[in-house]
């Protein structure tokens, strides 16, 4: 596997690029986890990678805090959940994700709770604040296929 690869990003337009430019790169069953403290800029980064996926940018891309899970269309489909309000493993397999790995680009919000409920082949991506309105983004893989796609971003 690739070593863990870390960017610097000034803005929250930066995090959007990097995102962007990622969201190019998936195909359905890729799944990414993303982690982070409130505020990092989670959902700020699933709004650039939903321009990478083409989804139309009239779609509101929001955190899914109450939502649980919201789809948008794209040339992938981009399914977004944030598991920061669930309490119980048990509760995962009402939110339909193990569904959406096989059709869908998955964008996790706060898998780092509970592990186990995405594939192990999974690019991890934390977001950390940084200087000014800075962040640093490291990107680890989890396996071959997210391995492939942090070397294609390097």
């Amino acid at each position: 596997m690739a070593a863990p690869l870390t960017l610097t990003a000034a803005s929250a337009a930066d995090t959007q690029a990097i995102a962007e430019r990622l969201g190019r790169l998936l195909v359905a069953g890729d799944v990414l986890a993303l982690v982070g403290p409130l505020g990092a800029g989670k959902t700020t980064f699933v709004q650039g990678l939903a321009r990478g996926l083409d989804v139309p940018p009239d779609r509101n891309v929001a955190s899914p805090t109450f939502a649980l899970v919201t789809e948008h269309p794209g040339r992938v489909p981009l399914v977004h959940a944030d598991l920061y309000r669930i309490e119980h493993e048990r509760e995962l397999t009402e939110l339909g994700l193990t569904d959406a790995f096989d059709r869908a680009a998955v964008a996790i919000e706060w898998l780092d709770r509970f592990p186990d409920a995405a594939p192990a082949d999974r690019l991890e991506i934390t977001i950390a604040f940084a200087p000014g309105d800075g962040r640093t983004l490291t990107f680890t893989p989890g396996g071959p296929r997210s391995t492939e796609i942090v070397d294609h971003l390097r």
